[in-house]
C-alpha cells in the first residue's frame, strides 16, 4: 500500500492525514460475549461495529466507499455489512455486462478495463448508498470516499 500511495501522490489534491488509518478485516470468526454468553460470531461479508469501532464499507470498483463508526447495535451482534454485496453472480455478470458497459461505468476511475474483471464491474453490485441507508441503525457515516484508483489483482 505504501508503494501505491507513493506512486499516486502526484495525482492527489493537496491533503493532510488528520485521522488514524482505518484497517478492518471481514470474513472471520471471533470469540465474543453477547447477552452474557461467550459465543463464536462468524462475520461473513461483515465487520465488527462495536460502539466507536471504525470500519470501511466498500462499494464497487466504480462507486467509492464509506468510512463508518459502529453504533454497537446488540441485535446485530455489533456487526455491519462489509460492502455493497453482489447484485449478480460472477457468471451472470460475465454474460450480461459488456466491456463497453464496464469501460463507461469506470470512466472516472483508473483501473483495469479488460474482460477479466467484468465480474467486478459496478453493475454487478448493489447500490452502495441503499446498502448504507439500510444499516443506519448499525453505523454512523464518517466519510464518503470517492475512488480514483482501483487495484484488482
Amino acid at each position: 500500500m505504501d508503494q501505491i500511495l507513493f506512486a499516486i501522490q502526484p495525482l492527489l489534491p493537496p491533503h493532510a492525514v488528520t485521522e488514524t488509518a482505518v484497517n478492518c478485516h471481514h470474513n472471520y470468526v471471533a470469540r465474543e460475549n453477547h447477552g452474557g454468553r461467550n459465543v463464536l460470531v462468524t462475520r461473513k461479508g461483515a465487520v465488527r461495529a462495536r460502539a466507536g469501532d471504525l470500519g470501511i464499507i466498500p462499494g464497487s470498483m466504480g462507486t467509492g466507499s464509506f468510512i463508518v463508526r459502529g453504533r454497537g447495535n446488540l441485535d446485530s451482534f455489533c456487526s455491519c455489512s462489509h460492502g455493497a454485496g453482489r447484485r449478480m453472480s460472477r457468471t451472470e455478470a460475465k454474460k450480461k455486462i459488456t466491456l463497453a458497459d464496464h469501460v463507461a461505468a469506470t470512466a472516472h476511475i483508473e483501473c483495469r478495463k479488460d474482460v477479466d474483471v467484468i465480474d467486478e464491474s459496478p453493475a454487478a453490485y448493489k447500490d452502495i448508498g441503499a446498502v448504507i441507508a439500510a444499516q443506519i441503525d448499525l453505523i454512523d457515516v464518517i466519510h464518503r470516499l470517492r475512488g480514483i484508483v482501483n487495484v484488482k489483482g
